[in-house]
């Protein structure tokens, strides 16, 4: 498969999985205003922390308040990562790709893009839960459609690498935001307040049915944390997704699971074996952020790692210049 396709199916996934997952960020933050007692202060300033982003809005905003940061993250089409900006890359992606994917796929890609562009002349609060809940469904729509329509060839395989890696990167971040920034007061720590911010994770991550049903009735931060991190069946826990990723992986270069032959397969293998091994009392001795930080700078190198391997030009130029080098004096 020709590298600038593969490329575009894996951020065409990508994209599509970064707007969905935005949703779910800011639909924790609106499920807490909604449970909260009256008098608790709303925190919208986390959001933008844990994006990285923050001088990107303060340059462009200023001012934190709960309808700066709403424009910021869902319709501002000057910030790269905003709902609507992924929207955007998504469908430039597909487009460049239309002769390889389906055309349920492009349907569905501008069906949803238009969801967006509409919702952005109808900003008021009252309606931004239903946004989210369509720009999650519409998400889930187009995945089924690429499952159902799509060859699962290399560049479904792509795809879902993309739709993987990105999904753990978010379910990091949108377990960051509750664990270390959106508590109000350490003197909330295991009361009904601390409980009903766990509660709304779990319900952003649609992960509170599932969580119950595996028996954990008690919701705990570690049962949480643990749940979404470590858990093997959820599929949007951060070991499920590596270890999806894995199998696709393999599958595009065709070496058996458990070995590998260039670095990319073992920096992936080596990242969902840590998960494998690890357990919640070490991630909590380790402390939750330092873990949760740390693990997306590796999903980060990762990330570098599959450009490099597969999408970067010069780079398959180089390798494919070494090999015939290599086989002349063989």
């Amino acid at each position: 498969m020709l590298s600038r396709v593969a490329d575009s199916i894996y951020w065409l996934n990508r994209y599509i999985e970064r707007a969905e997952n935005i949703a779910r960020f800011l639909d924790v933050n609106l499920n807490l205003l909604l449970d909260m007692p009256v008098g608790v202060g709303q925190q919208w300033e986390p959001l933008v922390l844990t994006t990285g982003d923050l001088p990107h809005f303060q340059s462009d905003y200023g001012e934190i308040t709960a309808e700066n940061v709403i424009q910021f993250l869902t319709f501002d089409a000057n910030y790269p990562n905003s709902i609507m900006s992924c929207l955007q890359a998504a469908r430039d992606n597909a487009a460049s790709v239309r002769e390889v994917i389906s055309s349920e796929m492009w349907q569905q890609i501008n069906s949803f893009y238009s969801l967006v562009r509409d919702a952005s002349k109808n900003q008021s609060l009252p309606s931004l839960a239903n946004f989210l809940e369509e720009v999650k469904q519409a998400s889930h729509l187009f995945v089924g459609v690429m499952y159902a329509t799509m060859t699962h060839n290399e560049g479904w395989h792509f795809g879902k690498i993309g739709r993987l890696l990105e999904r753990a990167d978010k379910t990091t971040r949108i377990l960051d935001v509750k664990y270390f920034l959106l508590l109000p007061s350490p003197d909330d720590v295991g009361t009904t307040i601390d409980e009903i911010g766990w509660m709304a994770l779990l319900k952003s991550a649609s992960a509170y049915e599932m969580y119950r049903k595996r028996g954990l009735h008690r919701i705990t931060p570690a049962g949480v944390a643990e749940f979404l991190i470590l858990e093997t069946e959820f599929p949007r826990s951060i070991r499920f997704c590596l270890r999806e990723a894995e199998r696709s992986l393999h599958h595009i270069t065709g070496t058996p699971i458990g070995t590998w032959r260039i670095p990319v397969e073992r920096s992936l293998g080596r990242l969902r074996a840590e998960l494998d091994y690890l357990t919640m009392d070490e991630i909590v001795a380790r402390g939750m952020h330092e873990f949760l930080d740390q693990f997306q700078n590796q999903l980060n190198q990762l990330g570098g790692s599959i450009f490099e391997t597969f999408f970067d030009l010069g780079a398959l130029v180089t390798q494919t210049s070494q090999s015939q080098f290599q086989s002349q004096y063989q």
